[in-house]
């Protein structure tokens, strides 16, 4: 048996905040829509994990999702052009990774990294 997919499910009452958030500022696709769900992804081939923390690193609080851009600076100036406060970074890490973090829409707060 293999896993095949892990799904992080935020609940909200306002689903469609989301799309501005994960679709516009980070530019994942919508995969899916039934009004009570909505669901955001990529075409792009993933490694499945998941992370346990007793903290963020760096003296951090622990994120709730990770996100791996391949273009740190691009989505750093979407967050500034959108207004979206910056909690952390961006800073570079000695585990090897650039990184920042922000809450989405939903007060998730989210770690946003490139491997250097």
């Amino acid at each position: 048996m293999k896993v095949k997919r892990i799904v992080a499910n935020i609940e909200t009452q306002d689903i469609s905040k989301a799309k501005h958030f994960y679709e516009e500022i980070l530019g994942l696709d919508q995969k899916m829509d039934l009004g009570f769900i909505a669901t955001y992804g990529s075409n792009e081939k993933m490694t499945t994990q998941i992370s346990f923390l007793s903290e963020g690193g760096s003296g951090t609080p622990v994120p709730d999702l990770s996100i791996e851009v391949d273009d740190l600076d691009e989505v750093l100036i979407r967050i500034k052009d959108a207004g979206i406060s910056i909690e952390y970074g961006p800073a570079e890490e000695p585990w090897g990774v650039r990184r920042f973090y922000v809450r989405d829409p939903f007060g998730k707060l989210v770690n946003i990294l490139t491997h250097l």
